[in-house]
């Protein structure tokens, strides 16, 4: 009996310790595997990285990444590495998360154009590979709307981005034609869509892209009828990079170089687009009879705010139309009362009594207490050399704002200037410029017959009516 018992605790002891070396051992087997499985996502997340490191600085090589190699900089960026502190800095996250679809136009056994051993579907391929890497790095989510050779229908692709609620879609093909010496860079959109601004993201790809590779840019061509661009629910176009049937743009269109220039350019469209400089649009000098009245038609149609700084003589001349000023929406401040530079800066006392009417007339007319003000001819001019200084300190010690501007469109010096020249004059002081206060007169007759194509000519600007919370422009 003794013996039994003896042998059972030995054998229950030889248990316990089996128990305890199996106990151990998995531990270390779980610790080996954590380890394991560090390792490899640490190796893989710097070989992603290097990816990155080199695509940021080189071109478009031959052999091009899978989508799934490039890392998706906006999912890191919106994954916690940033805090949200309020219900509108979410909803602003979750916007920029929404993806933008580059879809490679054709695919599989639909080749698109040929030319020898050249396809459209190719091209794309290579051009929208490029653009998504480029977008990622930015730090967008960017997605391809067929992977590799894949052939999808062109309907089924705009359903899914439709579907997944993508912010842009944008699409990439060639052009062909019989006349093999048409070439130069062409965007479609949908411009029967009211509700969409495919226009002006067209127009800053088109624009950008023509900068990006110096080719000639055609033109910008709405068409109702196309899929991609009146199906999609979201801001769309479509981009024909270059004709394959012109012998250089083939040519072009073969290089690595060129196809990253493209991808730039598209790029960058889209950047300026989801990330718009900001212009505020300045009138002096009225409001006229007649030209104010179809600057306000203009700004009304392209729901744009402006500031106009008017005369109190013709305020009280045209009140209806300075009472439309600001039933529509625009910052009104105060220009002068009388338009004589020599009465006006005589001295601090004839300016603030000048001042003093125009403001009273203002209020009177259109019930606006006006907070800023713009100095006939600028704050320093030949005329004021020596009493702008005091102005300046009385005017802004009783509260009010001057802006003056850092772009023009040259139509207060030279009033017999085309609207081409206008609009030139616009967008040569504008660039560059992040803000711009842009200077122009109500009361030019080519300035009001040139708005509409000004506004379109500058496509990367936001435009938005001066208030208190913009720092002002001073010469």
């Amino acid at each position: 009996m003794y013996g039994r018992t003896r042998r059972f605790y030995r054998a229950q002891r030889r248990r316990e310790e089996i128990r305890g070396y199996m106990g151990t051992l998995m531990w270390i087997v779980t610790v080996l595997c954590i380890l394991i499985v560090a390792i490899t996502m640490a190796f893989q997340t710097s070989k992603a990285s290097k990816v990155i490191a080199a695509e940021a600085v080189t071109v478009d090589t031959s052999v091009l990444l899978d989508e799934k190699n490039v890392t998706d900089v906006a999912q890191a960026v919106t994954s916690g590495q940033m805090f949200i502190t309020n219900k509108a800095q979410e909803q602003a996250m979750i916007e920029a998360n929404r993806v933008i679809i580059i879809d490679p136009g054709h695919g599989g056994i639909d080749g698109g154009c040929v030319f020898g051993d050249i396809m459209e579907k190719e091209i794309n391929r290579k051009i929208a590979y490029r653009v998504v890497q480029k977008l990622r790095i930015m730090g967008y989510n960017a997605q391809l709307a067929r992977k590799g050779d894949q052939y999808i229908d062109k309907a089924d692709r705009v359903d899914m981005a439709n579907a997944q609620n993508a912010r842009l879609y944008v699409s990439i093909h060639q052009n062909s034609c019989e006349i093999d010496s048409v070439a130069g860079i062409e965007t479609w959109y949908d411009e029967s869509d009211e509700t969409s601004d495919s226009k002006r993201l067209a127009m800053l790809i088109q624009q950008e892209t023509v900068k990006a590779t110096g080719a000639t840019g055609r033109e910008l061509v709405s068409d109702p009828e196309m899929c991609v661009t009146s199906k999609s629910a979201m801001p769309a176009c479509l981009i024909e990079t270059g004709f394959l049937s012109n012998k250089k743009e083939r040519e072009n269109l073969s290089s690595a170089e060129y196809r990253d220039q493209i991808a730039e350019g598209i790029a960058n469209g889209i950047d300026l687009y989801l990330n718009p400089k900001t212009m505020y649009l300045t009138f002096d000098d009225g409001p006229s009879e007649e030209y104010t009245d179809m600057v306000l038609d203009v700004l009304k149609e392209k729901n744009i705010k402006a500031t106009f700084f008017v005369i109190g003589e013709y305020v009280r001349k045209y009140p209806e139309t300075a009472k439309r000023i600001v039933d529509e929406g625009h910052t009104i401040g105060i220009h002068c009362d009388v338009h004589d530079y020599q009465q006006i800066y005589s001295s601090v006392d004839s300016y603030i009594e000048d001042f003093e009417k125009a403001y009273n007339t203002v209020y009177e007319i259109t019930g606006v207490e006006a907070q800023f003000f713009r100095f006939p001819g600028g704050s320093v001019n030949a005329y004021n050399k020596t009493v702008y200084q005091d102005i300046i300190t009385e005017m802004e010690a009783r509260g009010f704002v001057y802006y003056d501007w850092n772009a023009s469109l040259g139509d207060a010096a030279k009033n017999t200037a085309s609207s081409e020249e206008l609009i030139r004059n616009a967008v040569d002081t504008a660039r560059g410029r992040r803000e711009v206060v842009m200077l122009a007169h109500d009361r030019v007759d080519n300035t009001a017959y040139a708005l509409e194509e000004l506004i379109d000519a500058l496509p990367e600007y936001r435009i938005e009516p001066l208030t208190m919370n913009v720092q002002p422009v001073h010469f």
